[in-house]
């Protein structure tokens, strides 16, 4: 008997996921079989993500060194570097723009004590970065040992030696021949290897929807609902409007079309919560679905998912002028600009740096003068809110890397 398509498995086992997450939900925590499910789920979603993991570094160092040197031979990288950086920053200006109007208006967390979140408080210890530091941070993170940035996974070290490779490949002309086709061979041999991690992609993602929506707290849940649905509102609006749209108008490709194209990636990015975990999947959706030129898709896509990250500054925007209607803070004109400014910088990450999200959301609070410990406060739903927004994420990738190659073949 014929199997369904990899989409249609991944589409089901997501449904299948959160509806026996919301059945375990319904028995409570104490439950034997609960307690065994999430046991298993735990295992199996484990599994799902390490493999992805495994395969992560290799195809980043691959794809984009290959890119590089293939984009060079064709005179392109320049408009390449140009429409994707243009591109990405865009989009994440649109994105916490539309983050900042929709907390103007809605004014999540007006009328709430913040005395509620005081225990939570208390116990949270912030890691305090200023601004000055995190660039300090920032810039030593980029540029490394190469062995040590593989070996601990730093993504955006990687890229950045890699890029460096590439460039280097191609100077190099015929000299350097023998290196560029074995780096060509690893990125073939990463994707064959991804398109076998892919048949477990269904039971994983089970796995991962189970946990995340038995283990959620109702109660906390219900007491932050106006600011989670402002966030999720404006995110699906992002995701669903707005990016597509730019879609549309730059390459007349419909939404439909990209959605059947992403489907792999954008479920994966959900269950996952992680844009990194989940590029090998958006590697193979951008190049086998949606038909991007690998040379292309190798350098847009690993690049994005380390500094495009629209859904991640909409929410830390969101998330400051929510903790500021809690406190009681009036933020004007001014200090919501700083907010513009230093969630967009924050979005970008900051490699090396333990619990980057959470240091690089306290410093977006810091830079308005609003408590760090507040952060606290939005931990019980962050893991939640954090599917949307890396699945927001990873679609500006995979539509950055459509738009720049449309842009690319204007010029």
């Amino acid at each position: 008997m014929k199997l369904p398509s990899l989409n249609i498995q991944i589409l089901v086992a997501a449904v299948v996921g959160v509806v026996v997450g919301l059945y375990f939900h319904s028995l409570g925590a104490d439950n034997s079989l609960v307690k065994g499910g999430l046991y298993a789920s735990g295992l199996i979603g484990t599994l799902f993500i390490d493999l992805l993991k495994m395969i992560l570094i290799p195809l980043v160092f691959c794809s984009i060194a290959v890119g590089i040197a293939n984009l060079r031979q064709h005179q392109q990288m320049h408009r390449v570097w140009v429409s994707t950086l243009v591109f990405f920053a865009f989009t994440t200006t649109i994105a916490v723009g539309l983050g900042l109007l929709a907390s103007n208006y809605f004014k999540p967390g007006a009328g709430m004590q913040i005395a509620m979140f005081a225990d939570a408080m208390g116990e949270f210890k912030t890691q305090q970065l200023p601004l000055p530091e995190f660039f300090a941070q920032f810039l030593h993170g980029l540029f490394m040992n190469p062995f040590q940035a593989l070996a601990n996974g730093n993504v955006l070290a990687v890229v950045i030696f890699a890029l460096i490779l590439g460039v280097a490949l191609v100077m190099g002309g015929e000299r350097y021949k023998n290196i560029l086709v074995l780096l060509q061979e690893g990125l073939e041999i990463t994707m064959r290897i991804v398109s076998w991690v892919m048949v477990l992609a269904p039971l994983g993602i089970a796995a991962l929807l189970i946990k995340l929506v038995a283990t959620q707290d109702a109660a906390m849940l219900g007491t932050m609902a106006k600011f989670m649905t402002v966030v999720i509102g404006t995110l699906l609006l992002h995701g669903i409007v707005i990016l597509p749209l730019l879609l549309f108008l730059i390459t007349g490709k419909t939404p439909l079309w990209f959605w059947r194209g992403a489907r792999e990636s954008l479920v994966t990015a959900f269950a996952t919560s992680s844009s990194s975990a989940t590029l090998p999947v958006t590697m193979r959706c951008s190049v086998q679905h949606l038909h991007v030129k690998p040379e292309i898709a190798g350098f847009v896509v690993p690049l994005g998912a380390t500094i495009n990250m629209d859904g991640t500054a909409l929410y830390e925007a969101a998330a400051a002028l929510f903790i500021a209607n809690l406190v009681g803070i009036d933020l004007n004109l001014t200090q919501q600009m700083i907010v513009f400014v230093t969630a967009m910088i924050a979005a970008v990450g900051a490699p090396g740096i333990p619990s980057a999200g959470m240091v690089t959301m306290v410093m977006v609070l810091q830079s308005v003068g609003l408590p760090a410990e507040a952060i606290a406060i939005l931990l019980p739903i962050d893991r939640l809110l954090d599917t949307l927004r890396t699945t927001v994420n990873v679609q500006g990738d995979m539509i950055g890397s459509l738009v720049v190659q449309k842009l690319v073949s204007k010029t």
